[in-house]
């Protein structure tokens, strides 16, 4: 694996794909089948600072978000925000089948292509920016051709006579593809209704286990990343799975499964409510009871009382 390479402008991925140069310099879209890594390369760690859209099949290569990896010899479209790094290793599968052939498109688009428009801003709130590889978005044949429309819409407009209404344009077509996608993430997490409950179920488990350990004055409070981990896959992911399953973010969960937990030792142990809090992985009691009444509307002595 080579060391990180760091792409700054649109122009300078054209130049190592061995594409002709950009039609323009913040936007642009690539068919991938036109696309030629250096032959020789067989793997390197790669820093883009724009936004990258894929719609990817039959990809060389196999790509790495830490310690996972993806083939993508199936067509899904992958979200990345600028400066992620991304591993690449070359994929002998599709190397060594002449007869898979890459195809599909990438939509580069520079952060300054944003500037002073509202989607400067908005597009931090699309949470599959931050999704992992494994985590892409997999598409039915309408859909696939809903987000090439859109594609090609962009490439038209910026590839016609620049005005001042070229901008606001193609900012609309690219939040109308945010949307879509949006709504495709939402229908696969319900199509997948089945695997999302078995997470559900094994989220649950995780949190039961880990406050019945005996040593989270040591261990602390779980956070989202950790549990993330556990259950391999992004924290953003997990939290959006979530969220369409039962309305609440992985942290909330974390919360509910605390409070389930004191209220347990409230009822049931003559624990001071300071040693419930240090057992529960608190480092401040006061964190604890703040925590509590906000959950309960009670404060820890309160519910305490409710049972005596």
């Amino acid at each position: 694996m080579r060391n990180l390479k760091r792409i700054s402008k649109i122009s300078e991925f054209h130049a190592f794909a061995n594409l002709t140069a950009p039609k323009h310099p913040l936007i642009s879209l690539i068919d991938f089948s036109k696309v030629e890594f250096p032959k020789h390369l067989k793997g390197l760690k790669l820093i883009q600072e724009y936004y990258t859209i894929g719609l990817k099949r039959n990809v060389p290569y196999k790509l790495f978000y830490g310690q996972q990896e993806y083939d993508f010899n199936e067509g899904l479209m992958t979200f990345l925000a600028p400066n992620q790094v991304m591993s690449m290793e070359r994929n002998p599968n599709v190397f060594l089948d002449k007869k898979l052939k890459p195809s599909g498109w990438l939509l580069l688009i520079h952060p300054d292509f944003l500037w002073n428009t509202a989607l400067a801003t908005s597009i931090k709130k699309y949470e599959y920016f931050g999704y992992d590889i494994n985590e892409s978005l997999f598409l039915s044949e309408d859909e696939e051709q809903k987000i090439i429309d859109i594609f090609k819409n962009i490439e038209k407009e910026y590839q016609s006579n620049i005005d001042k209404f070229s901008q606001k344009i193609i900012v609309s077509q690219l939040e109308v593809l945010l949307n879509y996608a949006e709504r495709f993430y939402e229908r696969q997490f319900i199509t997948r209704n089945k695997s999302n409950h078995q997470l559900l179920e094994k989220l649950e488990t995780l949190l039961s286990t880990y406050f019945n350990q005996n040593n989270l004055i040591e261990l602390g409070l779980p956070s989202v990343e950790n549990i993330s981990k556990e259950l391999h896959l992004s924290s953003t992911y997990l939290s959006s799975v979530l969220k369409s399953l039962t309305g609440m973010s992985t942290q909330q969960h974390i919360h509910n499964k605390l409070i389930e937990k004191a209220k347990e030792e409230l009822s049931t142990t003559t624990l001071s409510i300071n040693e419930i809090a240090y057992n529960l992985g608190f480092e401040y009691p006061t964190s604890f009871n703040k925590l509590f009444k906000s959950k309960t509307e009670m404060s820890p002595m309160e519910f305490r009382k409710t049972f005596n």
